[in-house]
């Protein structure tokens, strides 16, 4: 050895041969020998001391470095599709570097929140630091829970939030990040699982008090793991946006199209106008126009604002919040159209004939000026001839002639027959300090079914324009239901005194036919919930298989690219076909649209369940004052455990547990959807009506226990335990359903 190696040179060395950093190989490499291997020792432990380098085993490494191989945790895929991954464990200073996966045909497919084992390579000038190549998979995403912390002598345990959830976790001493108790916190499973004792976890972040007002939507916002923060990059992109200009658009600012929503509606993404048909060729016609927010002009393809409304899918909304899909600076500003405010857009004129059929339609990519912004209510008072000061002088130019297009309508709708559902909304009522003050059912006017029937008439335009044009697109499928919900349907029909028609090709007007037998009787409620529960899910595909529910041919989703992904792609789609601009749809958007589909119907059901569960935990806040009373309401669901009756008064669904229902062993028959009765042959079935006392509400999981006091208006008697032993058996209640199969399954031996 000519010259001991300075602490530049090994960290160089170390860097250089990320492989070989044992301190054999350093010893090695430098040619040191003898005694001077304790100087190479004392020098090696003064850059771990100082933090340049960190020891692991019997090896260094550089701590803002990865190692040649490490444990990484995958993420959810970009909307360029790429897979990345984090490390497990960083100890650097700045933020953990990133990881390319670069996975071979044969990889398997890794999924997000998967750990792997990874060779690593450094790489220069890339928005990545590494590139990764599987070794092997190492595990599964651990389990993740959300619940209320619960402080003891010797580190705690956490109480799930999850309805259904039985088992709470232990927490041990220094893995409780510092929570306090009865803190609302996120924790990460945390060992192996054991048959003995309680599972352990380690708190990964720390929510607050989940009692505080915004406490609830925030529970489902990290429970369904729904993105609630820009990334800074998206906010400054938005921010730097401009308002659009008449450059390249036509002038609609003459027309008066005005925006009817909700009374608090956070933002307005569609405008509507109506004018009789001037065309001779045309008598009793009508020329409708929607105009809807531009928003293809600002978000753009690739950019940091489409890659986070993508990875979104669409807007969450809750009562007392929003997940928007764009930033405020967007939804609420540039893309909202505001009265008075010129604003971009992209308007559809649809030419309807008298019986309000549509004879043809054109796209525009406009800039318009909302005349101004109305609610529901207001629109339907002044139509009923109660106009206020904003609505008075739009009565005959603008509310009037909408009013006689969408009457035109109905006459269409009618004969087309879609699917009649006639199930309230619930609206849930916050007060100043974010706790429930009512929950009420949400009054549905003309009004709404107006720009209901306009929307879908610009959906369907959508569809039609872009199948001509021979344009890819993302249609919303509805298919009909499967055979096996459709004969549950039909059961539950027979079973209620009504016939839907059997060996044909289902359509629905077979339904309608069922719901107008139901109608304004006992069982309406009922059948209108057993039909929705029938239907299949819709989704977003390339291919058009029709909406069944809708009873279309072709649908799309247009007219609210604000707050989906799916109608930005469509609007992407009418922007290329018609050549208005370079920020239409990519062919690079086109490869992987069915991906794109598939990942918005995923964040749209994710988001669907979140607003449900939010919604029941309000409900369980709203109700657990009242706990011992009395309510009326309706069985809506049968499962082995028990029933669950839907409330007449909120709406709300509690369970009654089958071990609640006395000494006698009820029998669930899944085909038929009852719980029969061992011994007195009681049998419980969908839509019966009952009285119930609330035993139980926790506005933590959204739970509703409830206890069945009567049933179709006979009260039950708990079963009473007799001295020898046996148990006095429930008289027969006389049951609706008298189905040969229910008749044959009534005796059946307990084992």
């Amino acid at each position: 050895m000519s010259q001991f190696p300075s602490k530049q040179e090994i960290l160089d060395w170390i860097s250089d041969n990320p492989t070989q950093t044992g301190k054999r190989d350093i010893a090695r490499a430098f040619g040191i020998k003898g005694a001077a291997r304790i100087d190479l020792k004392r020098l090696l432990k003064e850059l771990e001391a100082d933090g340049h380098l960190a020891k692991r085993g019997k090896t260094y490494r550089n701590p803002d470095k990865l190692p040649p191989v490490a444990v990484l945790r995958i993420e959810v895929p970009d909307a360029d599709g790429d897979l990345y991954a984090s490390p497990m464990e960083w100890a650097g200073d700045g933020a953990a570097p990133r990881a390319i996966l670069v996975l071979k045909p044969s990889d398997p497919a890794l999924e997000p929140g998967e750990r792997i084992l990874a060779r690593m390579t450094e790489v220069k000038d890339e928005p990545y630091a590494y590139e990764a190549r599987l070794i092997r998979r190492i595990g599964t995403n651990p389990i993740r829970i959300l619940g209320i912390y619960r402080k003891g002598s010797e580190g705690g345990r956490i109480v799930p939030v999850d309805k259904g959830a039985d088992k709470e976790w232990r927490v041990d001493p220094g893995a409780d990040e510092g929570a306090k108790d009865g803190e609302l916190v996120e924790a990460q499973q945390s060992g192996p699982k054991s048959r003995m004792g309680l599972p352990r976890a380690r708190i990964v972040a720390r929510l607050g008090d989940p009692t505080a007002p915004k406490a609830v939507s925030l529970i489902a916002i990290h429970q369904h793991g729904i993105p609630d923060a820009f990334p800074d990059s998206v906010i400054e992109e938005a921010d730097a946006m401009k308002p659009a200009g008449l450059k390249g658009r036509e002038d609609l600012r003459h027309l008066p199209l005005v925006t009817i929503d909700p009374a608090d509606a956070r933002d307005h993404d569609d405008a509507c106008y109506a004018h009789a048909d001037d065309n001779p060729k045309n008598p009793g016609g009508h020329v409708v126009w929607v105009a809807i927010a531009d928003v293809a002009h600002y978000v753009t393809p690739g950019s940091d604002l489409d890659h986070e409304a993508r990875r979104r899918g669409n807007s969450t909304y809750f009562p007392d919040r929003v997940v928007p899909m764009l930033p405020d600076r967007l939804s609420g500003d540039l893309c909202s159209l505001h009265e008075g405010v010129p604003r971009a857009c992209i308007a559809v004129r649809m030419v309807l004939d008298a019986q309000g059929r549509k004879l043809s339609h054109s796209f525009i990519r406009g800039l318009m000026k909302s005349h101004a912004s109305l609610n529901y209510a207001e629109v339907q008072a002044a139509q009923d001839g109660q106009p206020n000061e904003k609505c008075a002088p739009l009565m005959d130019e603008v509310i009037a002639p909408l009013f006689a297009a969408y009457h035109a309508t109905k006459q269409a709708r009618a004969s087309r027959q879609p699917l009649d559902l006639d199930l309230p909304e619930r609206k849930i009522i916050l007060d100043d300090d974010g706790k429930v003050a009512s929950v009420a059912f949400a009054e549905r006017f003309d009004a709404h079914r107006l720009i209901e029937e306009f929307m879908i008439l610009a959906n369907v335009a959508a569809a039609e324009e872009l199948t001509r044009l021979r344009r890819p697109l993302l249609f919303r499928v509805h298919e009909e239901p499967s055979p096996e919900k459709l004969e549950a349907l039909r059961e539950v029909a027979q079973a209620s005194g009504f016939t839907l028609a059997k060996g044909q090709v289902l359509k629905t007007q077979h339904l309608n036919n069922l719901l107008a037998q139901s109608e304004d009787t006992e069982f309406d409620e009922l059948i209108n919930l057993t039909t929705l529960r029938s239907m299949s899910q819709a989704y977003y595909f390339p291919e058009n298989f029709g909406h069944f529910g809708l009873a279309l041919q072709s649908y799309a989703h247009f007219t609210s690219p604000i707050r989906r992904y799916s109608d930005l792609i469509v609007h992407r789609a009418l922007i290329s076909g018609h050549g208005w601009g370079k920020d239409g749809l990519r062919p690079e958007d086109i490869e992987k649209l069915e991906a794109t589909a598939q990942h918005i119907s995923e964040t749209e059901r994710r988001s669907m369940a979140a607003e449900r569960d939010t919604t029941d935990r309000y409900l369980a806040a709203f109700l657990a004052e009242r706990v011992g009373n009395e309510f009326t309401g309706r069985v809506s669901g049968i499962a082995r455990f028990g029933l669950f009756v839907k409330l007449d008064e909120t709406g709300a669904d509690g369970l009654v547990p089958i071990s609640s229902l006395g000494n006698e062993y009820f029998r669930h028959d899944k085909d038929e959807q009852v719980l029969v009765g061992e011994r007195s042959g009681l049998v419980i079935g969908l839509g019966q009506r009952v009285t119930v006392r609330l035993a139980e509400a926790i506005p933590t999981t959204g739970g509703l226990t409830l206890e069945l006091l009567n049933i179709e208006g006979r009260k039950l008697t708990p079963a009473k335990t007799r001295k020898t032993g046996k148990s006095t058996p429930r008289k027969p209640m006389t049951s609706k359903r008298k189905t040969a199969k229910t008749k044959k399954k009534v005796k059946r031996s307990r084992k």
